[in-house]
């Protein structure tokens, strides 16, 4: 209905009522949908007929009457004293009825001899039948008589008698009148009228017409809220003139309506007298949201088709709908909040039902039934409403959606007790947990050992499950399991760690280059680079880790972040980059939510304390080796490397009984899983190590000699480390020779503070030997490499008064060309002076270099020149090595 259009019905009525009080009879038919003003209408024209001196006969009908016979009779005629009704029985037989009808109509008649009468009828489509047989009558047998009818009804309506309407169509003294709603014109100057002097914006009659629909009711609802805003507004600028308030007035667009305010109340008016069907219809709607069709919303509801296509258009007059979407979302809300919790979760089931029967994304089915348990309520789904909650979550973690996709394995879990797909479940949940908390994901995957154990759990689930126990560190659960189980592609007598650590690098990489990061393979990422760390090319895990941290970190996982963040730790402390694994170690202890209790975090607090205790840094290293760690943690891997550093760490602050207790622990835990492998734990040589700072060096060389036994000794770097233990215990005819054999090993390990470990040895051995210049360089070679890594406690082993940090040195005298080392050394001069202090004579500096022995000698008379000194065995002790590895 327009404004314009509204003095225009006024108009016809007003025609109307003259004529009836000129002795002729009127019928007005209004129709609009709820909210539109109809009601106001017939109250408009109550008012003024009794203004006029008609008698006025009113009835408002509803659905709560709508079965009471003849009630909307009853209303008209105790509406005025001076009526005198007939005796109406609506259970009596037809020809009494058709007597009553008679007498009625007479009676109106001879009212009507006195005064005009008009009968106002709100509502007319919840009249109950009989009185609308009435009505009919008086239609056509009161032509002559000066009787109004007005009459309002609503279009679409379910509840409408066909048949009445057309009776009253057929009558040559009939009017209809269609009400529509406002148009965004005739909204603004209903606001301009809000207004009062100052003009509003036309956003703001934009934003309510929009919301509104143009629907009178609506509008009033909105503008009270806007009201009370404004109020709000008023009060807290209490100090602003008229101008600065208009300002804000002119500027205001609409607030979003409130919870439960006055445009929800307003909508579930709307939607009560519209009636049960369209109430259904709009529930409908706002639950499938974009993916609403006829089809679906009446296969939701098991309503015709008809009677749907009715609803919706009746919603769609009302201003509720624009076709099969909510005009402003504020509706929706509305609409869903005035549903009770026991409807509103019905509907998402069978909403499910319908969406998963069309073949709808399985994201959409799987929010319907995640709606429908929001309530608690406990039910339980088929194998079908599993499926689709786990492909639903597989496509929520391709867009990063984790919670939400813990979230519906958590209810098919709920839901599915019996089914067979419980298990998967679970194993699923425990990959994806891990996305975020480690912690929680070995607890998970403890519930599921327990259930293995006690056959409730399929044998189809142990590869998974084991795969997630070796990511965990527990060795011994997987070899169990992997035993136990036929065809699990496990050879007898080996273990978990054997394929982990005998793995081949160009396997390891070939897998890190062909799997991308996701919750089943993240496992197997895992391993393969902990594969590469305990391989003779460690230095390639380093770009690995890093890339897989990032891609990690992009999956926004903080749990695969902090797995990933260690194992570059450990790539770097497998290197001698001491403090790049103490930034990413720590790096990994904060992206984990739980900051204890888990074996998982054993494995970073590892590299901190190996970390800390090499750079000299003890307090630190105390704090994170002192902790108490229960012993079910040493049933990991994790565990047993948080063992190792403690250990580490005792030494290096001078408690070798303590080490070795840790270091024997390790050994007797090892040795029962049937991993004793010393490329991942070498306790053998850190216990020698103890014994010998407890001067036990027989019982140091037995343990030194079955490492050498064992088919690790193989291995680069535990055959370095075992050789240069076997040099301090060995013959010292031959400890030239092996500390010689333990550098070349270390050198091709990577391990760049173990080799200068065994460089300083041989650089003690040169001198004990009668070698003192070749063993000085030696040890200045071995410091420097300590130093680099910023191995602090080695640095002060190899030489304990040589300062850590650099010593500046005097100027050279003007015009003498002195300067430091970094600007004034080329890089042929550095590599030569690099090697020159290593104790290599010149002529194996050219053959090293591929240069002649005059131009080593040419390079080496400049670097003297340039560093102001007279020998070799003046090279200062910070000379910048020509061959440092880059991490």
């Amino acid at each position: 209905m327009s404004l314009v259009g509204r003095a225009s019905v006024i108009a016809i009525l007003d025609t109307a009522l003259a004529d009836c009080m000129s002795g002729e009879s009127r019928i007005v038919l209004i129709e609009g949908a709820t909210g539109s003003g109809k009601s106001t209408l017939v109250d408009t024209v109550a008012e003024r007929a009794r203004a006029a001196g008609a008698v006025v006969l009113s009835a408002v009908a509803s659905p709560a009457e709508q079965e009471v016979p003849l009630g909307i009779l009853g209303q008209l005629v105790n509406s005025e004293q001076s009526f005198t009704s007939p005796d109406l029985a609506a259970d009596s037989p037809a020809p009494s009825r058709v007597g009553a009808m008679q007498a009625f109509c007479a009676q109106l008649r001879e009212l009507g001899t006195a005064s005009p009468v008009v009968l106002c009828i709100d509502d007319v489509q919840h009249a109950d039948e009989e009185s609308l047989r009435y009505l009919q009558y008086v239609a056509r047998h009161a032509r002559s008589a000066p009787v109004l009818m007005v009459v309002t009804g609503a279009p679409y309506a379910e509840a409408q008698d066909p048949v009445f309407t057309t009776e009253l169509m057929r009558q040559p003294h009939f009017r209809r009148i269609r009400l529509g709603l406002l148009s965004e014109a005739e909204v603004y100057a209903v606001l301009g009228g809000q207004h009062g002097e100052f003009r509003p914006r036309p956003e703001l009659a934009a934003d309510l017409h929009r919301t509104s629909g143009g629907n009178p009711l609506l509008l009033r609802a909105l503008l009270q809220e806007l009201h009370e805003v404004r109020e709000q507004r008023a009060h807290r600028g209490l100090g602003k003139d008229d101008g600065a308030r208009a300002a804000d007035s002119a500027g205001e667009r609409l607030p979003a309506p409130a919870p439960g305010g006055p445009f929800a109340e307003a909508v579930a008016t709307c939607l009560h007298r519209t009636g049960p069907t369209a109430t259904g219809l709009a529930r409908a709607v706002a639950l499938l949201g974009e993916l609403a069709s006829v089809p679906r919303i009446t296969r939701l509801l098991g309503a015709g088709s008809s009677s749907a296509q009715r609803g919706l258009a009746a919603l769609e007059a009302a201003g509720i709908l624009d076709g099969l979407r909510f005009r402003h979302d504020g509706a929706r809300s509305a609409v869903l909040d005035g549903t009770g919790p026991a409807t509103k979760a019905d509907l998402h089931r069978r909403a499910a039902a319908v969406l998963r029967k069309d073949g709808s994304p399985a994201t959409a089915v799987a929010g319907h039934l995640l709606a429908a348990s929001a309530d608690g309520a406990p039910w339980s789904a088929g194998a079908a409403d599993i499926e689709v909650l786990r492909d639903a979550a597989e496509d929520l973690l391709v867009s990063n959606d984790a919670p939400k996709a813990l979230r519906l394995l958590e209810l098919a879990h709920e839901a599915g007790a019996d089914s067979p797909l419980r298990g998967a479940v679970r194993i699923r949940r425990a990959q994806i947990t891990w996305r975020d908390d480690p912690v929680a994901a070995e607890r998970q995957v403890g519930s599921l050992l327990d259930d293995l154990h006690s056959d409730r759990l399929d044998s189809e689930h142990v590869q998974p499950l084991a795969g997630l126990l070796l990511a965990q560190g527990r060795v011994a659960d997987a070899a169990q399991l992997l035993k136990g189980s036929e065809g699990a592609g496990h050879e007898p007598g080996t273990s978990p760690l054997d394929t982990l650590l005998d793995t081949g690098v160009a396997a390891s990489e070939r897998l890190l280059q062909s799997a991308r990061l996701t919750d089943a393979t993240m496992a197997p990422l895992s391993q393969a680079l902990r594969s590469l760390i305990a391989s003779e090319h460690p230095e390639r895990a380093v770009p690995w880790s890093r890339k897989l941290m990032e891609e990690a970190h992009r999956c926004q996982a903080p749990g695969w972040s902090a797995v990933f963040a260690t194992l570059h730790a450990e790539s770097l402390l497998r290197l001698g980059d001491l403090r790049g694994a103490h930034t990413h170690a720590a790096m990994a202890l904060e992206l984990l939510p739980e900051k204890n209790g888990g074996t998982f975090h054993c494995a970073p607090t590892a590299v901190l304390i190996r970390a800390c205790s090499g750079m000299g840094r003890y307090a630190e290293a105390s704090r994170h080796a002192d902790q108490q760690i229960p012993q079910r943690l040493l049933s990991s891997l994790h565990g047993l490397g948080y063992l190792r550093a403690r250990g580490l760490h005792q030494l290096a602050v001078n408690q070798p009984h303590a080490a070795l207790a840790d270091f024997l622990e390790i050994g007797r835990i090892l040795e029962s899983w049937g991993a004793d492998r010393p490329a991942y734990l070498p306790w053998r040589t850190d216990a020698a190590e103890a014994l010998l700072r407890l001067g036990k060096p027989r019982q140091a060389e037995q343990f030194v000699v079955q490492q050498l036994s064992l088919p690790d000794a193989r291995r680069p770097w535990v055959r370095g480390v075992s050789l240069r233990l076997r040099a301090l215990v060995a013959d010292p005819k031959q400890r030239l020779a092996t500390l010689n054999q333990s550098i070349d090993e270390l050198h091709r390990s990577g391990d760049r503070v173990e080799t200068a470990r065994s460089m300083a040895e041989l650089g003690r051995a040169l001198e004990a030997e009668g070698s003192p210049a070749k063993g000085s360089a030696m040890i200045r070679t071995a410091w420097n490499l300590a130093k680099e890594c910023e191995a602090t406690t080695l640095c002060k082993e190899i030489l304990p008064d040589a300062p850590l940090t650099p010593v500046a040195r005097d100027r050279a005298p003007a015009g003498s060309g002195g300067a430091n080392t970094e600007t004034k050394l080329s890089s042929s001069e550095q590599r030569v002076a690099t090697l020159a202090a290593q104790g290599l004579t010149n002529r194996e500096i050219s053959a090293k270099l591929y240069l002649t022995v005059s131009t080593v000698e040419q390079h080496l008379t400049r670097v003297y020149r340039k560093l102001q000194i007279s020998c070799r065995g003046d090279l200062p002790l910070d000379l910048e090595l020509g061959s440092r590895a880059t991490v």
